[in-house]
């Protein structure tokens, strides 16, 4: 074997360790990693939905109030036209 062709195989022995060090970064911790912020990123949009079905709630409880106290005004005028 020659000199160049032992050179060339080294270099190719060297990126192939370093390719393989790259693959087993990106499948033990970067994988690993988004799927932790995945997970955070769905546990918000949860706690989103709830404080937004919390919202919803409220708003909807003051229409019915607002509905109710018009209508309780319009039943204190009729009282008040039959007295």
């Amino acid at each position: 074997m020659s000199e160049e062709t032992r050179l060339i195989m080294e270099k190719l022995e060297k990126l192939d360790a370093k390719i393989t060090s790259i693959q087993l970064t990106l499948e033990n911790e970067t994988n690993r990693n988004i799927q932790i912020i995945a997970e955070g990123h769905l546990d918000l949009n949860r706690r989103l939905n709830d404080a937004l079905k919390a919202d919803s709630e409220k708003e909807m409880l003051l229409l019915r109030v607002n509905r109710l106290e018009n209508e309780l005004r319009l039943v204190k005028e009729r009282i008040e036209g039959i007295a």
